[in-house]
């Protein structure tokens, strides 16, 4: 196995350590105002371990579930390690040589998955190390992995940062991942022992997670896949905002970015595309089965993005563009404009062009025929 690469302690690594001791002790003293010399969330997990009755120079529980609780477990997450275990080698390939390994959990805090130089003969690495060992925060107290899912963010703790006494050799770094329809599943992790403080890899271990939680809403069932991203930013990256819809226009899965472009996705377990969207439906899909992929779409809240639609399948026409033969002046209106924006692909500005008139206008007429 490859050796750790070392390099020269910072110079104020030792300082940082007293301050962390200072903050420890303060804290968990019930001394309060000294809990600004760690990170909030360090501070706030402290004062849950002592709410739950933890007392830190208590021995660790690095206890595996119960044999029954673990074909649940396994069975529950199985997708989860499937999808991750690619993304989880190539992790474990980056850091070989810092000391660091991986390791997955599932939204509980129970590992399913590890990865990287773990050295099994260190008692330390192993016990932490095993499938199926609870390290939820209720169980071995302030660590990455239980610290990022109950703060679902990124975390980054290093050495006397954790709860208990006998895990102050730990280093690690937390990210929570989250799944198709926007809930956390687990929680990628990379921990080291004895190391020095690298907060660096909360970049890495939050771009890997992000890695899996695409993956999974890439594994969804989908008929069209929506890769979206701001006006002037290039599409086909880790950045895109990820949405599949079903055949009908259900959307079935979104990614975290996608959920923070488009309004109306978070807590709602069913959403159809023309309530977030206002473009006709049958454009979208059009816009892959043409393979003409790039199109703007706007947002009932006025924004606009860009998307490119993929299909999973070759598609079929099941959405047709509203016919020119439609009755009244202003069903005919919308039908020419519906026809103009077909012909151009998803492309409203050409459209208006062609027509004469402004895409606010394109926009305003369309969301009128949309709406309810």
């Amino acid at each position: 196995m490859p050796q750790p690469l070392t390099s020269p302690a910072p110079e104020n690594s030792v300082a940082r350590l007293d301050a962390i001791a200072q903050a420890r002790q303060g804290l968990l003293a019930g001394r309060t105002g000294e809990g600004g010399l760690v990170s909030p969330w360090v501070a706030r997990s402290w004062q849950r371990c002592l709410q739950q009755g933890l007392a830190p120079d208590r021995l660790a529980e690095f206890d595996l579930i119960s044999p029954s609780h673990a074909r649940h477990t396994f069975d529950d997450n199985a997708h989860l390690v499937q999808t991750a275990k690619p993304l989880l080698e190539n992790l474990g390939r980056a850091v070989v040589n810092t000391g660091y390994f991986v390791i997955l959990t599932n939204q509980h805090g129970v590992v399913v998955d590890v990865n990287g130089p773990i050295d099994r003969s260190d008692r330390r690495a192993d016990l932490i190390t095993r499938i199926g060992t609870d390290l939820s925060e209720q169980r071995v107290g302030t660590t990455a992995i239980g610290t990022a899912l109950t703060e679902q963010q990124t975390v980054w703790l290093h050495r006397g940062e954790h709860f208990f006494s006998d895990t102050a050799a730990y280093s690690c770094a937390g990210a929570p991942v989250y799944g198709p329809t926007g809930a956390c599943v687990g929680m990628l992790d990379l921990t080291a022992i004895d190391a020095i403080e690298r907060p660096e890899l909360t970049h890495l271990v939050t771009h890997v997670a992000g890695k899996i939680g695409n993956a999974l809403v890439l594994a969804q069932a989908h008929r069209l896949l929506l890769r979206l991203n701001w006006p002037g930013n290039a599409l086909g990256s880790d950045a895109d905002g990820l949405l599949c819809l079903d055949a009908d226009g259900w959307i079935t899965g979104a990614n975290p970015m996608a959920r923070q472009m488009v309004s109306g996705l978070q807590g709602v377990e069913r959403v159809h595309a023309t309530e977030v969207f206002g473009l006709p439906l049958h454009l979208l899909f059009d816009a892959a089965r043409r393979g003409h992929h790039t199109l703007e779409i706007p947002l009932w809240t006025g924004l606009i993005l860009h998307a490119m639609a993929v299909a999973r399948v070759n598609l079929p026409t099941p959405y047709e563009a509203a016919p020119l033969g439609a009755t009244g002046l202003k069903d005919m209106e919308t039908a020419m404009i519906y026809k103009a924006v077909d012909q151009a692909r998803g492309n409203v500005a050409q459209a208006a062009q062609a027509l004469g008139i402004s895409r606010a206008t394109v926009y305003r007429k369309l969301a009128s025929k949309l709406r309810p």
